[in-house]
């Protein structure tokens, strides 16, 4: 196994149980317990995990991008309710939207008026919300569970034949070389096929996640037309970010 691959199945491990031990890890990916302290060195240097004695355990668990299979992500609420605020002033009636999953668009989902409305989501956290808002055309693409999300070719094949007007899209961190990124490959190519059939996509990106980078990129910063973060973004990052042609809109 590449040293990539083994990367991401650590990440995977960590994204379900949040700690992990060498031993664990050793006997999954069958490679020796240096191989192992090598691979969580530089995972640390990345900032996406933090070494504890004989293993290691998730660092920034609230800036996943993806929700605990277990419960919703309410850290930074008040953050999460800026965004979403902003995230309505561009969803008007009779919308074809697209809600990528996560706790920010899970804050949308939550505020959103039972209104004629299309919301494509492959979020079963997003669908329990809706499920119950009649007016709603709820769309749900295909695909197996992984975590809390629909997954798989099945789902990235449905969603590349729809026509949606505007993705709100999330990520474990945007950097200015590296673009939106996530942890694991998991997801990629569905966030690339609602990007693609998008006539506007619009990143919803709390300010912690600015400069961060993980393992994979999903989209360049000029694939985004608009991010909407919340207060807590300095004007000097937001000028940097705007510097490359992107727009960036707080409260």
């Amino acid at each position: 196994m590449n040293p990539l691959r083994r990367y991401e199945t650590i990440m995977e491990v960590l994204l379900a149980q949040k700690e992990v031990t060498v031993n664990e890890l050793s006997e999954r990916l069958q490679v020796t317990g240096k191989t192992i302290r090598e691979d969580l060195a530089k995972l640390e240097e990345k900032g996406l995990l933090i070494r504890i004695h004989g293993g290691a355990m998730l660092a920034q668990s609230d800036q996943l991008g993806i929700l605990s299979a277990k419960e919703p992500n309410i850290k930074h609420a008040d953050k999460k309710s800026e965004i979403a605020s902003l995230a309505l002033r561009y969803i008007q009636p009779r919308d074809i939207i697209a809600l990528d999953g996560g706790s920010t668009t899970l804050e949308i989902a939550r505020r959103l008026d039972n209104q004629p409305l299309t919301v494509v989501t492959n979020d079963l956290y997003i669908i329990s919300e809706l499920v119950h808002k009649d007016e709603i055309r709820l769309v749900v693409p295909g695909g197996y569970r992984l975590r809390n999300m629909l997954a798989g070719p099945e789902a990235v094949d449905y969603v590349r034949g729809l026509n949606i007007q505007k993705s709100f899209i999330s990520a474990t961190g945007v950097h200015l070389q590296h673009g939106f990124t996530i942890y694991t490959n998991d997801l990629v190519e569905y966030k690339r096929a609602l990007i693609s059939s998008s006539a506007t996509v619009y990143g919803v990106i709390d300010h912690f996640k600015f400069g961060q980078c993980a393992l994979r990129t999903f989209a360049s910063l000029s694939e985004v037309a608009m991010i909407l973060t919340d207060s807590g973004l300095s004007e000097e990052t937001a000028q940097q970010f705007r510097d490359t042609g992107i727009q960036i809109e707080t409260l």
